[in-house]
């Protein structure tokens, strides 16, 4: 069950990466545009540039996730890549329970007041030909750290199944767990 569940986080977090993918295309293409039309043709626009950080954000913020997934985020490697896989598995079971969602969570809380202020004065650029609904933007970041909670509960799951399987494939080799660890 536990290896199904591992899956259906996987499946969801492939398709976010998909539409990051897009997102940050999209950027691409706005940079491009924002860069042609400010050196050819001098004519620069505010919303452009605004845009760009704009996808920017949504891009960080949520690829944090895709890469927690992934096992493409920041760690200690030097240290990390000595352990074994069941090592690494309760390594990162730990930090996710007592690190990781602490902090998810406290960011998520504390940003409702932000998000809700903007969105109650209606908070737009403070730019000449800027973009409206700087709320929108704003609101990313809960959503963002709702998409990483979940994100976490995938991620754990996931190293549940690795240390079971490494803890299993130990037994059947006849080996204590605490030596395969000590290795």
């Amino acid at each position: 069950m536990l290896i199904r569940i591992e899956t259906f986080f996987a499946g969801i977090n492939r398709k976010a990466g998909k539409i990051l993918s897009a997102i940050l295309l999209l950027m691409a293409l706005n940079v491009f545009f924002d860069v042609i039309t400010r050196y050819f043709f001098h004519n620069s626009s505010v919303g452009m540039q605004e845009m760009e950080w704009h996808l920017f954000s949504i891009v960080i913020l949520f690829g944090v996730s895709v890469s927690l997934l992934d096992e493409a985020h920041v760690r200690v490697d030097f240290l990390y890549d000595r352990f074994s896989p069941g090592v690494k598995a309760i390594i990162n079971i730990i930090g996710t329970i007592f690190f990781l969602l602490p902090l998810a969570l406290l960011i998520l809380f504390g940003s409702f007041d932000f998000v809700n202020d903007a969105y109650d004065i209606k908070e737009i650029s403070e730019d000449p030909g800027g973009l409206p609904f700087r709320w929108i933007i704003k609101g990313m970041i809960p959503l963002a750290f709702i998409y990483l909670i979940f994100t976490a509960f995938g991620y754990t799951v996931k190293n549940i199944n690795i240390y079971r399987s490494h803890f299993q494939h130990t037994l059947e080799k006849g080996q204590h767990p605490a030596e395969e660890a000590s290795k």
